[in-house]
């Protein structure tokens, strides 16, 4: 529910004034989400579209983020911002379809859903949730409904923050020369540095953020987290379906699948630095996006998730791969909830006559062992990790999709209703709505507390090595 235009909340920021709307999440469950001293339901405040950076466009593509110049008067936030330029999704038989909505011009923007209590004058600050979206590098949005963070944070009374960041040729293909080095991770850096510059002004703490995401996103929040450029702006890690199976694309690989998108494009990969980004950059986005989607047609290989383009090792915000950096206790005194769920791998396998023999296998090797290689890392180190998997399968379930790769996301966000007719969430019940509230109910203690213990949700122990260790089931 909205409320009335001349009730709406302003925040002033550096770059300028937005106005947000408030709403009233109605809860997925029976129980109530957090409520406020009369015993009333947390109400949000919910500002859409926020840029945190200049728009990629003209010289700007294939640099790093810039400071936004700021705007005039209050600029309106009610509306999610353009995407950044993608092709539609490889999982859109699994989790459904979405309308284009990309735009290079503003697609560096953010959200912000915070308790609308948090904006009062001297209210305590709130926790920080800073999520990242998955799609393999190449597809999704901070903006979409999916992810709306309304009822995560009136459960957890926290405060959410989705983003986009650029993605596919835009976002990674490799050209150090031209600027053009691991431009998605930069722009991800990009949002942390907004956030502890500007949360306090919307009621959140900077000192207590959490970074998270799922598949891409959470190998991405994990990354963010070891960088040290970043790491320091990181208090907790939340990694969902991380597809730990894959180490950072080496340059030279890199280069050769640059090389290969830039004949595509009728571009002659041996022109000189100044030759490329000036034909680089006079193509349409829509012209980069369809030659990326040429590349990966020429690259796919069954069983294989990793995109042509994603974080190449030695570039900005990789300066190590994940799996030395952990083994080596980068992440130091950082609290980790992490976890997958039961038949990952089905996602990428159910549609289009692949053969799935298998697909248990290639599920504990691209994402589920990592789980457990981290785990026992932090286990070793002094700061247990809580490790969760996620079983619930729809019912019925006519493409044997089990508990399939982003099959959580419904329960995380309790966006329920943002995916209709989606072959991985099928019909939902009393038993799913009581999930998604311990689910996000779980995950928003976490961010709040370091612990994913709360009043009214199950005990949860952290993982430790043995016979049976400790992982949570939803």
């Amino acid at each position: 529910m909205t409320v009335p235009e001349d009730a709406r909340p302003v925040v002033v920021t550096e770059r300028g004034a937005v106005r947000g709307v408030r709403e009233t999440p109605t809860p997925v469950h029976e129980e109530p989400l957090a409520t406020g001293p009369e015993g009333e339901t947390v109400s949000v405040a919910a500002f859409r579209g926020i840029p945190y950076a200049a728009s990629p466009v003209g010289e700007r593509r294939f640099a790093p983020p810039r400071p936004h110049p700021g705007w005039p008067g209050v600029r309106d936030a009610a509306r999610s911002g353009p995407s950044a330029p993608q092709a539609a999704s490889r999982l859109e038989a699994v989790m459904g379809s979405r309308a284009a909505d990309w735009d290079e011009d503003g697609c560096l923007n953010l959200n912000v859903w915070t308790p609308a209590a948090a904006l009062a004058p001297g209210a305590p600050p709130r926790a920080v949730l800073v999520w990242f979206h998955g799609g393999g590098w190449t597809s999704g949005s901070g903006g979409w409904d999916w992810y709306d963070g309304a009822r995560l944070a009136a459960l957890g009374d926290i405060v959410v923050v989705t983003a986009n960041y650029r993605l596919g040729p835009l976002g990674f293909l490799h050209l150090p020369a031209i600027g053009a080095a691991n431009l998605g991770n930069q722009d991800q850096a990009a949002v942390l540095r907004w956030v502890r510059d500007t949360v306090a002004a919307f009621g959140g703490d900077p000192g207590r953020v959490t970074v998270g995401g799922q598949s891409a996103g959470a190998w991405s929040a994990l990354s963010l987290a070891l960088d040290p450029d970043t790491g320091g702006l990181v208090r907790r890690v939340i990694a969902q379906s991380g597809p730990w199976g894959l180490r950072p694309q080496a340059p030279t690989d890199a280069a050769e699948r640059t090389a290969a998108c830039l004949r595509i494009l009728g571009i002659d990969p041996a022109g000189s630095p100044t030759a490329l980004g000036k034909a680089l950059r006079a193509l349409p986005a829509g012209q980069l996006v369809a030659a990326y989607g040429q590349l990966a047609a020429r690259t796919a290989r069954p069983g294989e998730v990793a995109p042509p383009m994603y974080p190449v090792l030695g570039g900005p915000g990789m300066p190590r791969a994940w799996q030395d950096a952990v083994a080596d206790g980068a992440l130091g005194g950082k609290e980790l909830l992490i976890g997958a769920t039961e038949d990952e791998m089905t996602a990428f396998l159910s549609f289009g006559g692949v053969d799935r023999s298998g697909v248990g296998r290639l599920t504990g090797r691209l994402f589920g062992d990592g789980v457990t290689e981290i785990a026992a890392h932090r286990a070793a180190q002094g700061v247990p990790a809580h490790v969760y998997r996620f079983t619930r399968r729809p019912v019925p379930d006519p493409h044997g999709l089990g508990a399939t790769h982003c099959a959580e996301l419904p329960f995380l966000f309790g966006t329920f209703d943002a995916y209709p007719e989606a072959p991985m969430l099928g019909p939902v019940g009393d038993d799913d709505r009581a999930a998604a509230r311990a689910f996000g109910g779980a995950l928003a203690a976490f961010t709040a507390t370091g612990s994913p213990e709360a009043p009214g949700l199950a005990p949860w122990c952290p993982w430790l090595p043995g016979p049976a260790p400790e992982v949570m089931r939803f």
